[in-house]
């Protein structure tokens, strides 16, 4: 038996580009919302001091198996060191051997915001273009890269508890803006024309768009500050008695869950608001339930083993064809 290859973070980052990313997502999510996935909601111990968590995410998909193991640990952001951290195993469906292990942080940054992505792309008004971000952290920068791979934002208006940081992701931005713009841009290219902090209500007022990825555990966003029709992609608040959003957001919007199950075991937006969900998003990307794109709609992601899975195996059948393709 031949021993599990080994890919560290350098390596996963090659091989997997955020576009092939938001497509494999849309079929890891119609797949667990057809019943063709066996995935078991996470299991999550408290590590406590210092006040982390250790989660275990094993799935059985169409494509593979596997399971992440996952560390959340809030207070290492005060330490300069990722508050995620992860390891991936894939291992064959037919004989249970270890096929490879791998780095699982970029893995989550990036299938996460992957995931929000393809939930804007179905669920977001079509002429979106103003960007709202609340936090500033490594899931900010990563949804702001997949979300403008399917919508023409040209203007983005960021909050954060720490205006430091906040202004940190702004200079990016415009950097970023700055290094694809040219004269002639095609509609859609990348190249904004305003990117500014500000508070988090004039930052959510009027925004067709809306990104919470903060540590809060109590809520950062008013349903009273959004417009009607824009689109929320809920990210933070991943335990049962956290929440980013308040009741009239939730009350207000089309509800859309990545698992129902999960969503009323770990969702502290859904369950502590009372919400009704409407849809799971694979429902909506298999065309099963309507997207009702032109209401006011929250995604409310809280990450499943079936995404790190499907991640995986993407750079895995990479990792491998690029080594058989070696002279």
């Amino acid at each position: 038996m031949k021993s599990p290859i080994f890919l560290e973070e350098s390596e996963v980052q090659k091989h997997l580009p955020m576009p092939d990313l938001i497509s494999a997502m849309e079929k890891a999510l119609i797949e667990f919302s057809s019943g063709k996935v066996i995935q078991p909601v996470r299991q999550v111990i408290s590590v406590d001091p210092p006040g982390g968590f250790y989660g275990m995410m094993p799935a059985l998909t169409p494509d593979g198996l596997g399971q992440k193991i996952v560390t959340f640990y809030p207070p290492n952001a005060d330490k300069g060191i990722p508050t995620h951290m992860a390891l991936i195993v894939l291992n064959d469906p037919l004989t249970g051997a270890p096929l490879a292990v791998m780095d699982g942080r970029l893995i989550t940054e990036m299938r996460t915001a992957a995931v929000s992505a393809a939930a804007t792309k179905h669920l977001a008004p079509k002429e979106a273009s103003v960007l709202a971000i609340l936090g500033s952290g490594v899931q900010a920068r990563s949804h702001f890269q997949a979300l403008q791979l399917v919508r023409n934002f040209t203007e983005v208006r960021i909050w954060s508890q720490t205006k430091d940081h906040a202004d940190c992701l702004a200079k990016e931005i415009r950097e970023s803006w700055s290094r694809h713009r040219t004269d002639d841009a095609a509609p859609g290219a990348p190249g904004g024309s305003e990117c500014h902090v500000t508070s988090a209500e004039d930052a959510v007022r009027g925004a067709d768009v809306v990104i919470t990825v903060t540590s809060s555990k109590t809520p950062v966003l008013k349903g009273e500050w959004l417009k009607q029709g824009c689109h929320v992609n809920a990210v933070g608040a991943c335990r049962p008695d956290w929440r980013e959003l308040d009741d009239d957001a939730i009350q207000k919007s089309v509800l859309v869950v990545d698992s129902r199950e999960a969503a009323m075991k770990e969702s502290g937006d859904v369950i502590l608001s009372g919400a009704t969900i409407y849809a799971e998003l694979g429902e909506i990307f298999a065309g099963k339930i309507p997207a009702r794109a032109e209401e006011t709609t929250i995604f409310k992601s809280l990450g499943m083993a079936v995404e790190d899975i499907a991640s995986a195996l993407l750079v895995y059948g990479r990792a491998v064809d690029n080594t058989l393709r070696r002279p």
